[in-house]
């Protein structure tokens, strides 16, 4: 690959980053694209192509879609990483990426990865594995060198992806949150709304058919030179179609299909395969080798031959089709399917489908509206040669009723221009359906010959859009034609009442059928390729059912995910959808004796949160279901979640409902959110101790009232080095930061800090569920925390340094400190917990928590200081009742 981030110490970065998302999507085709096929690779300039996009479609704005996660490592450019982030610097390092593409009139759409499809959970359970293995190499690194380990062993601060969302949001950019593995969505929306490319690091993108791919670790942000990555011509060097590569994806392994499933088939291509290059690796022959196969053996069968007897899928026929069905955007319809569509209909000869045939060489634009100029691009070749407007009539004149379903014979109407008569057929489910109409130039038809492969074409050669709309939730989907359709809800904002979806912009009235998850887009794939469906109706069958969810009020469910794909709240609307959450990697020394896990420190207020989501799916034992947590905590194998059941919490006045935290807008509401959220962290006892902290420190306050409650072997000096970094941290620029250089690293201090911020991404989640009684912007870390100023303080303190030295001698910062450890200390003191010096400490003292060794057992309840009677042990079972509890109080 071509270097173009410009400065010297970025190299070694640059190949960290390479070597790690390389894991990401295909595997093997990174490295492979890298040195067997660099003639993919083109160096393009951004502001030349926003240029030319701009004169080739006049008043459209060029978009850039990001998918952040694949950002996030890029966007990280402060030296230090293992204090806890430098969340200021990464801040102004946002900020300069956002203003270098606006100055060019570069439009930016941010994605983000909103939960972890089951189909991936294995693949993101390996990752987390093989991140403890690195974190344990990281923690050894440190207690011999007492430094930070080299950018070899970087590693992303926690929390990162959780506050750059909010980041971009304070920054102004347009932020989302997938419902489904963000790269479907992020493929999805750069299609239909015609954006300038794709910015990434998921050779996936190299799969999908959709708009140009560049690559974020090229990024050169001065220039705005990175690398185009061409499908067209990675198909070219391959001797393959644009339409073949999720076949090839999935042989030879992705997030979906484990890369052993199709081992000794690759082996045996290999083993076959005249053309081996002796100057290439063994993984590049193999492609090589699977491409060939592809094209000269699976392509002299196909249409005739069902995949499963072309390949070695056995008991994997299902999962095979789904790898398959990932790649296929709204729209699209793969050849690789056998058998023809019962609901494809023809008209004086032609056939008629939603397709992208690898053959064609017509690129379909579409716009939703009249007066929209956003064009839509439902089904590109990579040889564009034509293009054709297609556009929705706001004022159909004429109706004939023309298309049937394949297990209907209800018929239903088409509609015309005011200026044409070319009838465009629609057609609905065999129950009635509201009518979408579709209108189309008045150009004549082309007569094209039927093939096998259906044709996806303009209007002008007699293309015709078969689309059904669910009459409750106004979304257009794709024409099925089976009994069984799923409905995918549309998440209206409770005042606005806008329809929001993922894979079109909230500001424009698409009217272009949009898949909001995996589910339905495995609908729309069987309803055009039946076969699937009777053929391994019981793996199959169950994913296209309508969600279940955990909360049956779809108002409150309604507003949640509106929340969720806005980028607004965190884990609300997983854990009141699917009931299922997720916690990546924290640095944590699994040998520390003393300090806890995170994941169990944080659990209780996890559960009071479960409480109030779940409240309406209480039986008639006034319990609510356990919710699967995916954390990841030493000695947590992730065979299985933890099952983990909600905690009752006593609110003063009384629970809120939902609706009155969420939807009543009286002022004296505010006080009922605050009071809820305070609950969640049991501390209704010091709210008005906090009411009299300033902003932003009153969440701070909460925050650390909570941790020395739960966790013992917290000392003065902790709560010292806690207080005086948010401190000095208002009176400090970024550069002085940048230049701020502790003495040494002490890992017990890394672990604290780590800590400290998965508790900012814990009150995310609490004040988000609460109604957002506090303004996110005051646990926003980059307000209130710094990694190395903590450090140094921690350092300072734990060598007994005056709390004047630690305040760097600012008078008006130590009243302002007294009173806050004033607050702390005496909210402790409630709850018998007195906060005291290390020298008060025995030889021994290793407080109430421990570990029993690196057992693998684990417990679904929640932890807490069992001598206040919170309830840690009288919950009932945890994740499984064979399982024991993991810690134990010394």
């Amino acid at each position: 690959m071509f270097g173009l981030r410009g400065s010297p110490s970025a190299g070694a970065g640059r190949k960290e980053i390479l070597s790690r998302s390389s894991v990401m999507g295909v595997r093997g085709l990174q490295g492979f694209v890298g040195s067997t096929c660099p003639h993919i690779c083109t160096v393009v300039n951004f502001k030349e192509l926003a240029e030319h996009h701009r004169s080739k479609y006049p008043g459209c704005t060029p978009t850039i879609v990001v998918d952040a996660m694949c950002c996030l490592r890029y966007w990280y450019t402060p030296e230090s990483w293992i204090c806890g982030g430098q969340w200021r610097e990464y801040f102004s390092a946002l900020r300069d990426f956002v203003k270098t593409f606006t100055a060019v009139g570069i439009k930016l759409i941010f994605f983000f990865d909103g939960m972890v499809e089951q189909d991936k959970r294995d693949e993101w359970v390996k990752r987390r594995l093989k991140n403890n293995r690195e974190i344990s190499r990281i923690f050894h690194y440190i207690k011999s060198h007492k430094e930070q380990p080299g950018r070899n062993m970087f590693f992303i601060p926690s929390g990162l992806a959780v506050f750059t969302r909010f980041a971009l949001k304070t920054l102004g950019q347009e932020t989302l949150c997938s419902l489904q593995e963000a790269d479907y969505e992020v493929a999805s929306y750069g299609l239909q709304h015609n954006c300038l490319g794709i910015l990434g690091e998921d050779t996936d993108y190299l799969i999908y058919d959709t708009c140009p791919y560049f690559s974020i670790s090229e990024l050169c942000l001065e220039s705005l030179d990175t690398v185009m990555l061409c499908r067209e011509k990675l198909c070219e060097s391959l001797g393959l179609r644009v339409a073949d590569l999720p076949l090839l994806a999935c042989l030879l392994g992705n997030d979906i299909i484990p890369e052993g499933m199709f081992e000794s088939f690759r082996y045996k291509c290999l083993s076959s395969y005249t053309s081996v290059k002796e100057n290439f690796d063994k993984k590049g022959n193999i492609i090589l080798a699977v491409s060939d196969h592809i094209s000269k053996v699976l392509h002299l069968y196909q249409g005739e031959r069902k995949l499963e007897e072309l390949l070695p899928l056995g008991p994997n026929k299902a999962l095979f089709y789904k790898g398959m069905a990932s790649y296929l955007l709204p729209g699209q319809k793969s050849p690789w399917f056998f058998q023809k569509p019962k609901g494809v209909i023809t008209l004086d000869k032609q056939v008629i489908s939603m397709s992208s045939d690898p053959e064609s060489r017509e690129e379909v634009p579409t716009c939703s509206d009249p007066e929209s100029k956003q064009e839509v691009h439902m089904c590109s070749d990579p040889e564009p040669r034509q293009e054709v407007p297609m556009c929705s009539d706001p004022e159909p004149r004429q109706e004939v009723p023309m298309c049937t379903g394949p297990e209907s014979r209800q018929e239903v109407p088409m509609c015309t221009g005011p200026e044409s008569r070319q009838e465009v057929p629609m057609c609905s489910d065999p129950e009635p359906r509201q009518e979408v109409p579709m209108c189309t130039d008045s150009e004549p038809r082309q007569e094209v010959p039927r093939q096998e492969v259906p044709m996806c074409t303009g209007p002008q050669s007699g293309q015709e859009v078969l689309i059904w709309t669910d009459p409750e939730s106004r979304q257009e989907i794709l024409c099925t034609g089976h009994e069984s359709k799923q409905e995918v809800p549309i998440c209206t904002d409770p005042i606005s009442k806008q329809e929001d979806s993922m894979c079109t912009h909230p500001e424009i009235n698409q009217k272009l059928p949009v898949a909001t998850d995996f589910e339905f887009k495995l609908e729309a794939l069987m309803c055009t390729n039946p076969e699937i469906k009777q053929e391994d109706p019981t793996n199959v069958g169950p994913e296209i059912k309508q969600q279940v969810t955990m909360v049956s009020d779809t108002e409150i469910l309604k507003i949640a995910r509106t929340h969720h794909v806005q980028a607004e709240s965190y884990l609300v609307y997983n854990i009141m959808s699917s009931g299922e959450i997720e916690c990546s990697n924290t640095l944590e020394d699994e040998l520390d004796q003393a300090l806890p896990s995170q994941a169990f420190i944080y659990r209780p207020i996890r559960q009071r949160v479960y409480s109030l989501l779940l409240e309406d799916c209480q039986d008639v034992a006034s319990t609510c279901p356990a919710v699967k947590e995916w954390f990841v905590y030493p000695g947590n194998p992730l065979r299985h979640p933890d099952l983990v059941r909600p905690l009752q919490m006593t609110v003063p006045g009384g629970t809120p409902s939902l609706k009155i935290l969420w939807l009543n807008q009286e002022p004296e509401m505010q006080v009922r959110r605050l009071d809820t959220l305070l609950a969640c962290f049991n501390l209704s006892s010091s709210r008005e101790e906090l009411q009299a902290v300033e902003s932003p420190f009153q969440a701070l306050c909460c925050l650390l009232i909570y941790l020395f409650v739960q966790v013992d072997t917290l000392c003065l000096e902790d709560l010292h080095a806690f207080i005086a970094q948010a401190l000095c941290l208002q009176g400090k620029s970024t550069s002085q930061l940048v230049n701020l250089q502790p003495d040494y690293i002490n890992p017990r201090a890394v672990q604290l800090g780590s800590l400290l911020v998965r508790g900012l991404t814990t009150l995310v989640l609490v004040n988000s569920a609460c109604g957002f009684p506090w303004k996110m912007s005051d646990f926003m870390p980059w307000n209130i925390f710094d990694g190395k100023l903590f450090h140094q303080k921690y350092l300072q303190s734990e060598k007994g340094y005056a709390v004047e030295v630690l305040l760097e001698q600012n008078r008006s910062r130590l009243t302002k400190f007294h009173n806050l450890k004033a607050v702390v200390c005496k909210a402790c003191m409630k709850e018998n917990r007195r906060i005291t010096g290390r020298a008060h400490w025995g030889s021994h003292h290793a407080g109430r928590w421990g570990r029993q060794g690196s057992g693998y057992h684990r417990t679904g309840s929640g932890y807490s200081r069992s001598s206040q009677g919170q309830p840690w042990r009288d919950q009932g079972p945890g994740s499984r009742q064979y399982e024991h509890d993991q810690w134990r109080r010394y």
